[in-house]
């Protein structure tokens, strides 16, 4: 009986183990990777909103240069419009020069006269043009160049050399140093080589 006592009273001294709502295990104090999450989120939310706000940026200048492209393509187009408006402005006096001359030439009896107005007004013309850098080049007796010309005819000729120009059907133009209108031009070629017997006849028929 006695025994049994002291084995009670062992069992009543012995600690009790610890149990899972002890306070070590319940904690709630943030650990080193809750720490390390945080400051990433943080770090995710500043760039988040460093983005948007690149974002927004981004679309803001498209859209201004989206309106400046469209300004552009409207002032080269008008730009393109009125190019020539400097010489045709030029060309008003000229044309007003040609309805006067017109106008009195029906009346005209001394066509001398007349012919020396319209040639007046030819040479102012000309005069204009060359002022905004339109001239003409001189072909005739120059040797063929298909950046100049464009050879209407060939035509044997024994007193200038094969593929010469003998002749100008058109003039070319030059706006300064551009060619904007091919001559229109004869070339020589060589005369075809003739027999004794043809030279014979051709002195018969002399």
């Amino acid at each position: 009986m006695s025994e049994e006592i002291l084995q009670k009273g062992d069992q009543t001294e012995q600690p009790s183990p610890q149990t899972a709502d002890s306070p070590e295990e319940t904690s709630t104090e943030p650990t080193g990777l809750e720490e390390q999450v945080k400051e990433l989120q943080l770090k995710l939310d500043a760039a988040q909103k460093l983005a948007d706000s690149y974002k927004d940026q981004l679309l803001r200048k498209a859209a201004e240069f989206e309106n400046y492209k469209k300004r552009a393509e409207a002032d080269y187009a008008m730009m393109v419009k009125y190019a020539g408006e400097t010489l045709i402005t030029s060309l008003i006096p000229i044309l007003d020069d040609f309805s006067r001359s017109l106008k009195s030439g029906r009346e005209a009896k001394d066509l001398e006269s007349f012919y020396k107005g319209v040639e007046l007004i030819y040479n102012k013309f000309v005069k204009l043009l060359e002022s905004h850098g339109l001239a003409p080049f001189d072909s005739v007796g120059q040797p063929f160049d298909v950046n100049y010309h464009d050879a209407l005819l060939q035509a044997p000729h024994s007193d200038v050399p094969p593929h010469t120009v003998v002749e100008e059907i058109e003039r070319g133009y030059k706006l300064f140093d551009k060619i904007v209108r091919h001559a229109k031009v004869i070339v020589s070629t060589e005369r075809p080589e003739t027999s004794s017997t043809d030279e014979a006849q051709e002195a018969e028929k002399g």
